[in-house]
C-alpha cells in the first residue's frame, strides 16, 4: 500500500480527495493536513509515501513545506495539486523539490497513478504545466527527481530519435512530426516507442520532462 497524506486548506477538497482515493487500490490516506506547517508534523510523525500538497495555504504555503520536507525527510515524494498552473508555482515547486505537478480537476484514476508513478520516483506534470516548464526562461534541474543520474540519458537515443523527441517537447502531434521530419506517422510511433523504452519513460510527457531538464528545447 502507498501511504498518502494530503495537505489542503478546504475541508471539502481534503476530505473529498481522501474518500476518493481510499477506494483506489494500493492507496491508503492515513492523514490529512489544513497548512503547510501541519503537514510537516505529520510527515515528521506519519512518515508516508507520498505527500499530496496544495500550493497555497495558509500558515505556510506548499512550496515552502515541500522544500522543508525534502531536506528532512528526501525518501518521501511530494506530488503538488493545485488548481494554478502558472510558471512561478510550476518552477518553484520543482525547484523545492517536488516529484511532479498536477491539477485538481484531475479525474481520480488519473490522480491514483500519479501517486502510484511518483511513489516510483517518476516525474509527474500536468499538460499545461508541462507547458509553461518548456517555456521558462529559468535555468533549474530536478534535483530530486534525477539526483541519482551520473549521465545524460539523452545519450541513449539515436539523433532522429531526439529529432523527433525535440518536436515532441514542443507540442507537435504525431502528424505534424511525420510532416517536419518527412517520414510516415508509423514510422514516428516506432521512434517514440523506442524513446519511451530508451529513457524509462510511461509518456511522451514523461519524455518531455526529462528532455527538459536535461537541455533539450
Amino acid at each position: 500500500m502507498i501511504r498518502v497524506l494530503i495537505a489542503d486548506d478546504q475541508l471539502l477538497m481534503r476530505d473529498g480527495l481522501a474518500s476518493l482515493l481510499n477506494i483506489q487500490r494500493g492507496i491508503d490516506v492515513v492523514a490529512t493536513a489544513e497548512n503547510g506547517q501541519e503537514a510537516i508534523v505529520l510527515v515528521a510523525d506519519l512518515l508516508p509515501d507520498v505527500v499530496l500538497m496544495d500550493v497555497r495555504m495558509p500558515v505556510m504555503d506548499g512550496i515552502e513545506a515541500t522544500a522543508e520536507i525534502h531536506r528532512r525527510f528526501p525518501e518521501i515524494k511530494v506530488l503538488m495539486l493545485t488548481t494554478f498552473d502558472d510558471e512561478a508555482y510550476v518552477t518553484g515547486a520543482l525547484r523545492a523539490g517536488a516529484f511532479g505537478y498536477v491539477l485538481k480537476n484531475t479525474p481520480a484514476l488519473d490522480l491514483a497513478q500519479a501517486i502510484q508513478m511518483t511513489h516510483r520516483g517518476m516525474v509527474q506534470l500536468a499538460p499545461s504545466a508541462m507547458s509553461k516548464l518548456v517555456n521558462s526562461k529559468e535555468n533549474y534541474s530536478f534535483s530530486a527527481a534525477m539526483k541519482n543520474d551520473d549521465k545524460n540519458p539523452l545519450n541513449k537515443l539515436t539523433e532522429r530519435e531526439v529529432e523527433v523527441l525535440r518536436l515532441v517537447v514542443n507540442g507537435a502531434s504525431n502528424k505534424e512530426i511525420a510532416d517536419t521530419l518527412v517520414i510516415t506517422e508509423g514510422t514516428v510511433k516506432s521512434h517514440i516507442s523506442n524513446i519511451l523504452n530508451r529513457l524509462e519513460a510511461r509518456d511522451r510527457t514523461q519524455a518531455a520532462v526529462i528532455a527538459v531538464k536535461h537541455g533539450l528545447k
